[in-house]
């Protein structure tokens, strides 16, 4: 394995630990921070009796 071989494979294992990562994160924090916002929001408005406001 040559230089360019392997600087290559240092680029795709570093985009790919940076994908995996990234998605690691979305799952765990991104996603049930948004769901539990969302469900507090609606249940909010269900409490008042109104309905949940379009944008």
């Amino acid at each position: 394995m040559d230089l360019s071989q392997f600087s290559g494979f240092l680029v795709f294992l570093t985009i790919f630990t940076m994908g995996f990562w990234l998605m690691i994160f979305l799952i765990t924090f991104i996603i049930p921070y948004w769901l539990i916002g969302y469900f507090k929001e609606s249940w909010k408005y269900r409490k008042e009796g109104r309905a949940i406001p379009k944008k």
